[in-house]
């Protein structure tokens, strides 16, 4: 940076990087480099503002002739990325009272008095800090029957500064000068400074550059005025004109002041920019492509009309929602303005959550009742209910409601079905009801922990003392994790053409499969329709929760003797069968990676008194009975006891009963020739290579006799989820027994650390704000730890099998940065539910891009 002046003229084709200068003088020289009119200016680099700190101040100054004949001039913040924010600008500097004599003949005695006070209050307000409510208190003294003693508001002002700051107001142009730019340093070193800039990626050390611009004043005979504008919709990213301008106004006065400003086209709401110059209109619009063509993007520009003539004093990237994003992106490509590759790289596949859901619209009335963890993108309005068949029963009747439950159980899996939105008092981002919420694609917000749930009172409590009933209105906004009362207007999804088009400029570049977490057919269709390479984890517990399934599932648990068990075994064969026949059929021959039962049993019976008694009545059996079986199998920490490949061991009908089911379902479908099925079967919860080669064993009688029996000749892989610390330490030795690893990173992540998803939510928030967690491991992949455990698994799993298949099949399947670790890993899928699988599209797209670059 030695080799660079310490301050610039900003003129077309002038060498001035970002990172000397900052970003908006870079795009100050890029803008006068196109022809257009660019007010002159000067950039102060990033090390002259630094020096500033140190009271070192640049000896010659070569705007210097302009400030002391009269003109004024701008100081906007300049810092080296856009992002990084600043302090707000300071206009009009060098105005005094010589200045406002000679501005009376142009603007009028009272414009140009005006102006006076007005920077005196800027200049007081951002340069001395005094309270900017002491110049609000003028305007109402000195404002009598409507109409306003301007003169009196400048004394008042002027004595304001004087009694406050212990001096006269500053009357030398370059005494302000140095005293604004000093100004500048120390907002931009304040602690809240760094604080918000370093939320947007801000190294500690960023750099500050300052621009110091002549006013184009926007006051004075003639169309004056100032606004800003694009010609994008902030929501759709349609080609219309949006923004403000208003007359006789400065900076960014339209935008601050809506209700008095014009909107840019002609618009029935009020008057505009098209009604009073349509010239001013037209040449905007030119600027703006101009501008699109020079940046590379639809751009918004800060202007000023000086008697009808259009200056343009800065460019920055248009405001845009995600899903305006998506369809800017794709029309600049068709342009031949961007490449395919820099429109996948400059979209945050988060940013996709606002194109797949409905969203609160971003100018609705928000009130606000209370707030939790946001589990499952999207927004829903509903009528509140409390349990899952209220769920039912509001979705039989038309009626969109809320499932509200302290926390969800695999019980409630059909009322979330029948909910628009889902709203726990507990949990976390992993927890049942969020996992669920994110496969079926509907908005969830959990861990809401001051909301008091009465499911037998129908009562929902908050802190404040406000109280909802069943069948009262709420909106859940699990983009912002809020909860609202009331309905406030919503955004609906528009998947279409852009959206595809962009999809699959994603699918060329990237490396990395992306399947899907489906457990219904219902599911897979959605699946299809975001256009998913298989379906990566197929959680078979959730087929038994269905109508008609559960009490068949409570006959075996309850099953006495081995023909009860197998009557039982005898019902569920034909439901899972048909189930898998139906996913089979949907997917057309794509990899399906199926689970065998992993829950405990325990979650297949009631909990409640009442809910045992009910059952009681339903299998005619004594309620001690039901209590008694109930009590059998409980178990002191059920996640990690007698489930999963345990439960096979223990109860190796089950698996046998679903083994069965899943070749025959393949017979059926390969015998209608529309593809061949190769169904995957995983087996969960493993921890040692002895656990997969017994249930090997039995699968593969199973499937010699299914295929025996039907004449079609079949193939499958059996693979291991690799969910516990030890699969993946003796990865070499599950390898020799396993055609492919699906890493089962919930549990993974939550053995590693000995936490439980259902109840961080508690303290999470305090951990990662103490700098304990970077960021919830539930929710992005903990490469240190858990990483270190999947590379070594991978590692180890391959040296000892050379074709082993690797894939994720966690929630974290769907986090962008999980998604690039994978890819760099070296894996062969991640699967999330269904729609996050764009997300994941994307991440995957970018992380192909960037190893070439």
């Amino acid at each position: 940076m030695a080799d660079f002046p310490r301050i610039l003229a900003l003129t077309s084709g002038a060498d001035a990087p970002a990172k000397v200068y900052g970003a908006r003088a870079a795009t100050q020289v890029a803008l006068m480099g196109t022809g257009l009119p660019v007010p002159k200016g000067w950039g102060l680099s990033v090390d002259a503002v630094k020096a500033i700190t140190n009271e070192d101040f640049p000896e010659d100054w070569p705007f210097l002739d302009e400030l002391t004949t009269g003109c004024l001039v701008s100081i906007r913040a300049s810092p080296v990325e856009r992002v990084w924010g600043g302090p707000d600008a300071l206009l009009n500097l060098g105005m005094n009272q010589a200045t406002c004599d000679i501005l009376k003949a142009p603007l009028g005695e009272d414009a140009a008095t005006a102006l006076y006070a007005r920077f005196v209050q800027d200049y007081s307000i951002k340069v001395a800090r005094l309270d900017p409510e002491w110049f609000e208190e003028l305007y109402l003294l000195h404002t009598k029957k409507d109409k306003l003693d301007i003169h009196a508001v400048l004394g008042s002002s002027l004595a304001l500064y004087d009694q406050n700051v212990g001096e006269l107001f500053p009357q030398e142009p370059v005494r302000q000068l140095r005293k604004a730019l000093r100004s500048f340093v120390k907002a931009w070193d304040g602690t809240t400074a760094r604080i918000l800039r370093m939320a947007q990626g801000a190294p500690s050390d960023a750099g500050l550059g300052l621009i110091v611009q002549e006013m184009a004043l926007g006051l004075g005979r003639g169309e004056c005025g100032a606004g800003v504008g694009q010609f994008v919709s902030v929501q759709t990213g349609e080609e219309v004109a949006h923004g403000r301008y208003m007359s006789q106004s400065q900076g960014r006065d339209a935008v601050e002041d809506q209700a008095h400003a014009h909107f840019l086209s002609k618009d029935p709401r009020g008057p505009s920019l098209e009604d009073v110059c349509p010239e001013a209109l037209t040449e905007l619009k030119a600027y703006s492509e101009t501008a699109r063509v020079a940046f590379g993007d639809e751009m918004q520009l800060e202007f000023t009309l000086q008697d009808g003539q259009l200056a343009v004093l800065d460019a920055t990237v248009a405001e845009r929602s995600g899903r305006a994003a998506v369809g800017i992106s794709v029309r600049l490509v068709e342009a031949g303005i961007r490449s395919k590759e820099q429109a996948l790289m400059g979209i945050d596949p988060r940013s996709l959550n606002e194109v797949l859901h409905p969203m609160v619209a971003p100018k609705a009335k928000r009130d606000v009742l209370t707030s939790g963890i946001s589990s499952s993108p999207g927004a829903a309005t509903g009528k509140i209910v409390f349990t899952a068949n209220a769920a039912q029963a509001s979705a039989a009747r038309e009626e969109p409601c809320i499932l509200v439950r302290v926390e969800t159980t695999p019980e409630d899996v059909r009322g979330m079905h029948s909910a628009q939105a889902v709203l726990t008092a507990k949990g976390g981002r992993d927890s049942h009801a969020a996992v669920v919420a994110r496969t079926i694609g509907v908005p969830c917000i959990v861990g809401v922990s001051d909301m008091k749930v009465d499911v037998r009172g129908k009562v929902l409590s908050l802190p404040n003392g406000f109280v909802l009933r069943a069948g009262d209105t709420i909106t859940v906004d699990a983009g912002t994790g809020e909860v609202l009362h009331g309905a406030p207007k919503l955004v609906q999804p528009n998947l279409g053409g852009a959206f595809d088009k962009f999809m699959s400029w994603a699918d060329e570049f990237r490396v990395l499969g992306v399947r899907a977490n489906a457990d219904t057919p219902q599911d897979a269709r959605i699946s299809r329709e975001f256009k998913v390479d298989g379906i990566g984890l197929v959680r078979t517990e959730h087929m038994f929760f269905e109508a008609g399934r559960l009490n068949v599932m409570r006959e075996l648990i309850f099953a006495e003797t081995e023909q009860d068990r197998k009557a039982a075994l005898n019902l569920l064969l034909p439901m899972q069968r048909s189930d898998f026949v139906e996913l089979f059929e949907i997917m057309e021959g794509l990899p399906v990676c199926i689970r065998l039962l992993d829950p405990p049993l325990h979650e297949f019976l009631p909990q409640s008194r009442d809910e045992m008694q009910s059952l009681a009545d339903a299998m005619g059996l004594p309620l001690s009975k039901i209590t008694e079986r109930v009590e059998d199998l409980r178990e002191f920490n059920p996640m990690l006891g007698t489930r999963g490949v345990r439960l096979g061991l223990m109860v190796p009908e089950i698996y046998e009963m679903q083994a069965r089911a899943i070749f025959e379902a393949a017979a059926i479908v390969s015998k209608k020739g529309t593809a061949m099925i190769v169904p995957e079967i995983m087996v969960p919860l493993v921890s040692a290579n002895r656990e997969v080669e017994l249930v090997k064993t039995r699968v593969d009688a199973i499937f010699a006799a299914v295929r025996n029996d039907t004449g079609v000749s079949m193939e499958y892989s059996l693979g291991t989820m690799v969910e516990t610390p030890r699969a993946a330490l003796r990865a070499g030795d599950i390898a020799h027994s396993s055609a492919f690893f699906s890493f089962g990173t919930n549990d993974l992540t939550q053995m590693t650390y000995g936490l439980s998803r259902d109840d961080s939510g508690r303290f999470m928030r305090d951990y990662i704000a103490q700098g304990v967690f970077d960021d919830d491991p539930f929710h992005s992949l903990d490469v240190d730890g858990v990483g270190e455990l999947l590379l070594m698994a991978c590692e180890r799993g391959r040296a000892a099998h050379k074709g082993l298949v690797l894939g994720l099949c966690g929630e974290h399947g769907g986090n962008p940065e999980s998604v690039g670790f994978c890819h760099k890993a070296g894996f062969d899928y991640v699967s999330c539910s269904p729609f996050r699988t764009p997300i994941a599209r994307l991440a995957a797209a970018q992380a192909a891009i960037s190893e070439t670059d």
